[in-house]
């Protein structure tokens, strides 16, 4: 699959996920497999530029190619302003976030909303592709609510406007993330384009990637949920779609030695503080399939110090590793 001068191998994508796709879990993710790491959600209000949660989302030193952002809006002139300032910053390819559910979002016409206006949509999209020269790509879902199915429609408007290539997440606005994804409907967009089609929406393992690919004849498939404490996931996938054989799941030292890597890099590029309460969710996500899961998260979220809670988790993983029930304290 290409996008723009960008082959991207395999054909499974990280999906932009706020609080989620920060630099760290993005170098993570393509580190274990992914083809591409889409940023999560940049505002594109400059007012808003400066401040320490948009220069953590704007830092893309050191991120493997391509560098890929997502940013949010509704005004063409300022969507063209903040791709020419995020291309200015690292961005090798601007991608633009009309799939959204959230309501804070929504309710400022920006994400998802703007599915509603698609003269709007036509024209931040002729803006956005103007302004730059890198690929523009969009993510859009299915409609607003069942009776606004329109996303056939927006994605012609896209190609049309230059958009190289769409993810669509099969659900409406209003579904968020319940009921089953649309595979149909995104067969439907594939068959009609031209340009590279993304599916999204429940790829949660190898043979459901598979399934979609075949399903959907899309070029590549978008894991969003199904990855967070699981970004050995893209491996899995890129494995299967290459052999047609599921790879044994990563034994628990590995699985100890990819999270206490993952939170070194949060700690380093958010400062101990910070990175220490932003880890806390990782670490849920990574135990949450352990039965011991309840008493860990009680006991690590109270670290309050980088050397804590990397100590606090070694020893847990450790005794996973050796057979035992871990010995859960926060005890200095």
């Amino acid at each position: 699959m290409r996008i723009g001068p960008y082959s991207l191998a395999p054909r499974v994508i990280l999906a932009p996920m706020a609080g989620v796709t920060d630099k760290p879990f993005r170098v993570l993710c393509k580190r274990l497999g992914a083809g591409l790491c889409v940023s999560e959600m940049t505002t594109s209000d400059p007012r808003f530029w400066s401040t320490a949660k948009s220069r953590h989302r704007m830092d893309h030193d050191g991120e493997p190619d391509p560098v890929s952002v997502q940013i949010a809006g509704t005004v063409p002139r300022i969507m063209a302003d903040a791709a020419r300032y995020n291309v200015d910053h690292g961005a090798q390819i601007i991608d633009i976030n009309m799939g959204c559910p959230a309501k804070k979002v929504c309710n400022a016409w920006a994400g998802s909303a703007l599915m509603r206006d698609e003269g709007l949509v036509a024209r931040i999209l002729e803006a956005v592709v103007k302004a730059v020269e890198v690929p523009v790509t969009l993510k859009i879902r299915t409609g607003w609510d069942h009776d606004q199915r329109n996303a056939p429609l927006i994605a012609r408007i896209a190609q049309d406007a230059g958009i190289q290539a769409l993810a669509v997440h099969g659900r409406t606005r209003d579904q968020q993330y319940t009921g089953t994804a649309e595979y149909d409907t995104i067969a439907a967009i594939k068959a009609r384009l031209s340009i590279p089609v993304i599916a999204n929406g429940d790829v949660d393992g190898p043979r459901k990637a598979a399934f979609v690919l075949a399903q959907t004849g899309c070029d590549a498939v978008m894991v969003g949920r199904a990855a967070q404490g699981r970004p050995w996931i893209f491996r899995e996938i890129a494995h299967f779609l290459a052999h047609g054989e599921e790879l044994p799941p990563p034994s628990l030292s590995e699985v100890r030695d990819i999270l206490l890597g993952h939170l070194q890099h949060l700690h380093a590029f958010y400062g101990e503080l910070s990175g220490v309460r932003i880890a806390r969710k990782h670490l849920g996500w990574y135990a949450k399939d352990r039965p011991e899961n309840a008493a860990f998260r009680a006991v690590v979220n109270r670290a309050d110090s980088a050397e804590l809670q990397l100590r606090l988790t070694r020893d847990y993983f450790d005794a996973l590793v050796a057979g035992v029930t871990p010995e859960l304290s926060a005890a200095a």
